[in-house]
């Protein structure tokens, strides 16, 4: 499942506009609802039209921090609005790359905008034909890859003019925008923000209450019903105990008769088990931990899964008087890690590769703990540094460390 964690703005007209040049009127609604925001979603950023943010009719300092901030533009210059217009503008300006311009493919492009790559699409007015609606949109999902992937240069004045720098907004000044706009419920995003805001600086009872609040908003999102319920269970709020029956109850909302296919879901509830485990010494909720974790692990090959799953085996093996019972759990534990780092390889991951990103800190950190659970203590030194300096939130760093010292207890007896 996607996650929507990354910004998309929406510049466009909304309703029905006319194109003067051609004298067609198009419903730019279902531009929107057919194409742009099927096609952001499923590449996993969050869509966010101005006219979903906006008080008024003019551009305010929420749309000039979207437009600076967002990991991605998509511009439909359809009809020529002359507010679409300006804010590319801005955005050209402000970002050298990650935009993308689109129109219907009937009319005139501007000067200044023809030699930019424009992604056409056909209106027939009233609506968008279901053919045209799914070739656009698989066709505008390949643009967002290359276009985010690459990080090609799209604005004409970066290209033009080299060497100059874009402008940044200060971290604290979108926070306090992005909070102004949470605080007047203005829309879904700024909710999720300003809670991704929370969790990073540690008030977990505060995301919590906010990611609840978008989970009302939109139940139909899994993703925030996941993070109330990790919210809720580092807040350790009023007792690590309470917290984490707290966190049961809400993911079990996603799973009312204890069951999921969602590695994310069941990640979650075996951490929820095993921080129960590590309280109060219940052997079963140990082996519901390991339970949850496989069934994460063997579903999709999940890796932050299969490592939790390979540690509490170890724990498995620790807790076992049986001398059989106890080999077999450690052997166990062993071939999930060779078997991870073998995913991870598969997919690009290896000791030599020093091209990681954000996105890729947890699998860093898995293969970090996978190598030190085999003793390859180098390797996992290496991993371990490039986590530390992709982790952003203290309590990134913490929930490592303490996996880490839990797996040199077990594992170096």
């Amino acid at each position: 499942m996607a996650r929507l964690n990354k910004i998309c703005f929406v510049i466009m007209g909304f309703g029905k506009k006319t194109d003067y040049s051609t004298g067609k009127t198009l419903d730019l609604d279902k531009t929107y609802k057919n194409i742009i925001q099927p096609a952001v979603e499923s590449s996993g950023y969050q869509c966010v039209r101005a006219d979903e943010i906006q008080d008024s009719g003019l551009i305010d300092k929420s749309m000039y921090a979207l437009l600076m901030q967002a990991e991605l533009v998509v511009a439909d210059i359809s009809t020529f609005n002359p507010n679409a217009i300006y804010e590319l503008g801005i955005r050209h300006a402000v970002r050298p790359y990650s935009t993308i311009i689109i129109k219907e493919e009937e009319g005139k492009i501007p000067f200044d905008l023809d030699h930019n790559r424009i992604f056409h699409y056909k209106h027939l007015g009233e609506d968008i034909g279901t053919d045209e609606s799914i070739r656009c949109q698989k066709a505008l999902s390949k643009t967002i890859e290359r276009v985010t992937k690459g990080s090609l240069v799209d604005s004409p004045l970066y290209d033009f003019i080299k060497d100059i720098k874009p402008p940044k907004l200060p971290q604290c000044e979108y926070r306090k925008i992005i909070g102004d706009l949470a605080d007047r419920e203005m829309h879904i995003f700024a909710i999720v923000e300003k809670a991704k805001d929370c969790m990073m600086n540690n008030k977990f009872e505060e995301a919590a209450k906010l990611w609840e609040k978008a989970a009302q908003t939109l139940p139909s999102e899994d993703y925030f019903l996941q993070q109330q319920a990790l919210a809720v269970y580092k807040s350790k709020q009023p007792s690590e105990l309470i917290a984490l029956t707290d966190a049961l109850r809400i993911i079990e909302e996603l799973a009312p008769d204890g069951e999921s296919n969602d590695p994310e879901t069941l990640g979650l509830t075996g951490s929820i088990y095993k921080r129960m485990w590590l309280l109060n010494s219940d052997i079963e909720c140990l082996k519901r931990a390991i339970k949850y974790y496989e069934k994460g692990f063997q579903i999709r090959n999940d890796y932050y899964t299969g490592e939790n799953y390979a540690l509490c085996l170890d724990m498995m093996s620790a807790s076992e008087k049986n001398k059989e019972e106890k080999i077999y759990y450690a052997v166990a534990a062993k071939k999930a890690r060779v078997r991870i780092i073998e995913i991870l390889n598969d997919i690009g991951f290896s000791v030599e590769n020093g091209d990681v990103n954000l996105e890729q800190k947890w699998a860093v950190a898995t293969l970090s703990n996978c190598y030190y659970g085999l003793r390859e203590d180098d390797k996992a030194k290496l991993f371990e540094d490039k986590f530390m300096l992709l982790a952003e939130a203290q309590w990134e760093k913490d929930t490592f460390t303490e996996s880490k010292i839990k797996l040199l207890e077990l594992t170096r007896k």
